[in-house]
């Protein structure tokens, strides 16, 4: 035997790696734990303050007197090289009210009949101008992402929300 070899010895690790270690370890545990725990509590929506009230009656009453006309479609590139939906139309106040405000629904179906995409926008402008009684406002919607399961028809417009200007 060789009694002038040298063996290695063991090292114990140091304080400083077993307390790194296990800060590592705590980390990834909590980590994971907030990743995979079930919700105790979903907190409801705050308030927004854009979400219009309740139409009066009368406002859905009111909605006989608008038509939405010279509904068109067309198809553009915008700058991220992404395709756009285009729909532009007119909409006409045939009734003895001014409206302040007026949101517009529309829907694109499948093949089934089956609604695929359901936005509702203003269209008066920003801040929105008046709509007196007989007037006709153009408007243009842009959609950026229409689903491809969109049957490729003229999509649903509709008055989804409108709100008399007040009287004075």
């Amino acid at each position: 035997m060789l009694e002038n070899q040298i063996t290695p010895e063991k090292q114990k690790p140091s304080a400083v790696t077993i307390v790194i270690g296990l800060i590592v370890a705590a980390a990834m545990g909590v980590s994971l734990w907030v990743l995979f725990k079930t919700p105790e509590f979903v907190p409801k929506p705050s308030a927004q303050v854009n979400i219009p009230s309740a139409m009066t009656a009368e406002e859905q009453a009111y909605r006989q007197s608008l038509r939405v006309e010279n509904v068109a479609l067309s198809r553009a590139e915008n700058f991220l090289h992404q395709e756009v939906t285009i729909l532009k139309a007119d909409v006409i106040n045939d009734g003895p009210r001014s409206l302040g405000k007026l949101l517009i629904t529309v829907e694109f179906s499948d093949d089934l009949r089956q609604v695929v995409l359901r936005e509702t926008r203003g269209v008066l402008g920003n801040p929105p101008t008046a709509l007196g009684p007989g007037q006709k406002r153009s408007f243009e919607i842009s959609f950026d992402r229409v689903p491809s399961s969109w049957n490729m028809q003229t999509p649903e417009v509709k008055v989804g929300y409108l709100q008399f200007t007040p009287l004075k």
